[in-house]
């Protein structure tokens, strides 16, 4: 079995029943307030892509996308493990103008994760994109964004606190900015997970920047494809969650790469092949508009907000039997 976290003396405030109720509750706030905040429309999106066309995401570069055949056509069909590329195809396609986005419900199947309490085979976040300036491109509007999704993040928790009595606050009003190379030197013998824990639960709130590129000690921060952030300007959001003492990571965003950082950090990943797929053709002859956007887990989301100990009580997804029959033993009912 994979490992797992039981809180001592864990106990749901809500049934299966109104964990439901509370999820809906969730989710319409939040996305009706990200998209107000934020100026996007909500439009459709697929869950599945041709490989050919260079819109699906290859996160770390290791994980396997879950692929089948479509009758009468020539090429396997792809799962998406998020929309990171094609959402700027759309801003282009949908006739978006500059400040204005979209954001879509995105579901994936991830069938390399480790499973644990908070990562699960079926993935759900809302991708969001937003058109820019070129001189946009840079870390105070980065964090101008970051900002404006924390607020966001704050004002469900409020709403939620008012709705459900045993929800108390916990988010602090203002979220912590720090570099990954920052992060390193702050705390050099640990691993960057572990650096992610301690500031944290030290903060509360905290943005990571500048998460894919080498780091001083040889190693990046994490992995990241070298096709859809710039890895000078992303951004993930990680609060402090006490259930179960650990740093959730609830967003992963940042600005998008132009031509030259895409030329850059492809030939530093040895990809320079996927210049020949369709949406970097595009890219580099200059016919998608630069962007902004991220990846917010609905989910974890709703997870952190009604303060479960498995996502799975908020998600119905596949489970190992020897999981879910610890889980029980500790009244942690998986959906």
């Amino acid at each position: 079995m994979e490992q797992i976290k039981i809180p001592d003396g864990y106990q749901s405030s809500l049934n299966l029943h109104d964990t439901q109720i509370a999820i809906k509750t969730v989710k319409d706030f939040f996305q009706q307030t990200l998209a107000q905040k934020l100026n996007l429309l909500r439009v459709s999106a697929p869950v599945f892509v041709n490989p050919s066309s260079g819109l699906n995401d290859n996160l770390n570069g290791v994980e396997r996308p879950v692929s089948f055949d479509i009758k009468g056509q020539p090429e396997n069909a792809e799962i998406v493990h998020s929309l990171a590329k094609w959402k700027r195809y759309a801003l282009q396609k949908y006739g978006f103008a500059h400040g204005e986005g979209l954001y879509t419900d995105m579901i994936a199947i991830r069938r390399d994760e480790d499973l644990d309490n908070i990562h699960s085979v079926y993935v759900d976040q809302w991708d969001w994109e937003k058109i820019i300036h070129k001189e946009d491109r840079n870390l105070d509007y980065l964090k101008e964004t970051v900002r404006t999704v924390y607020k966001c993040l704050r004002k469900t928790e409020q709403y939620m606190a008012i709705q459900y009595d045993y929800i108390d606050l916990i988010l602090p009003k203002e979220i912590f900015f720090i570099t990954s190379q920052e992060l390193e030197d702050l705390f050099p013998d640990n691993t960057p997970k572990e650096r992610e824990y301690y500031i944290t639960k030290a903060k509360g709130a905290v943005c990571i920047m500048q998460i894919g590129d080498t780091l001083e000690s040889g190693e990046p921060h994490d992995g990241r494809a070298p096709d859809y952030d710039d890895w000078a300007l992303n951004a993930d959001i990680l609060v402090y969650y006490p259930v179960l003492d650990i740093a959730l990571e609830l967003s992963s965003m940042g600005i998008r790469v132009d031509k030259e950082a895409l030329l850059r950090q492809v030939k530093q990943e040895n990809q320079e092949q996927r210049l020949e797929l369709y949406f970097h053709k595009r890219l580099m002859n200059d016919t998608l508009p630069l962007s902004i956007g991220g990846g917010i887990g609905q989910s974890r989301l709703c997870m952190f907000y009604l303060r479960k100990a498995h996502i799975g009580e908020i998600q119905a997804s596949i489970w190992p039997e020897d999981m879910r029959e610890e889980c029980k033993e500790h009244n942690i009912y998986l959906i």
